[in-house]
């Protein structure tokens, strides 16, 4: 009887063992669904403005992930796409966009009266000034996204064509 048990436990251990095998095997193919997420949501431009109609980066890598189109990303922009495709090695599905309009916000001097509420509304960290002080937007940060315009109380926020933005000054040496 010994000898019986033995050999029963030895069956039992060499079913689990070649079970085991085959579910490695199984698996082995098939890539962790939150490193696919981690990696496209490391392509994108980390701006977190809802551009691409989703709250921020990560819903929107997860969206990806799950079939969404590669090419919503206006601050990633083509480059961006392009990366996804290569990824995840597939196409944008979908009618192709409209080529987005290189927006920037202004704020109008005359009428900024320096709450910071655009401060706190930018992702990017695009607008730099203090409370109760005028506030500038830094161009090559700026996105577009235009969510300063609406947390403006004063409406002095508008957005304009990137060649309507100022070029800096140069001084002579």
């Amino acid at each position: 009887r010994p000898m019986t048990a033995a050999l029963a436990l030895g069956a039992i251990g060499l079913v689990a063992g070649l079970l085991l095998v085959a579910a490695k095997r199984l698996l082995a193919g098939r890539e962790n669904p939150l490193a696919v997420v981690d990696a496209v949501d490391a392509l994108l431009p980390q701006s977190q403005c809802g551009q691409c109609g989703y709250a921020a980066c990560r819903p929107y890598a997860q969206a990806v992930v799950d079939g969404e189109r590669l090419d919503l990303c206006p601050p990633g922009g083509p480059e961006t796409t392009a990366r996804l495709q290569a990824l995840l090695a597939r196409e944008s599905a979908g009618a192709e966009l409209p080529a987005a309009q290189d927006l920037k916000a202004r704020i109008d001097a005359a009428d900024c009266v320096g709450c910071a509420l655009c401060i706190d509304a930018c992702p990017v960290d695009a607008i730099a000034g203090a409370p109760k002080r005028l506030h500038a937007v830094i161009d090559v940060h700026c996105t577009g996204c235009e969510l300063c315009v609406a947390a403006c109380p004063v409406q002095c926020i508008r957005m304009v064509e990137a060649s309507e933005t100022r070029t800096p000054v140069r001084w002579a040496q």
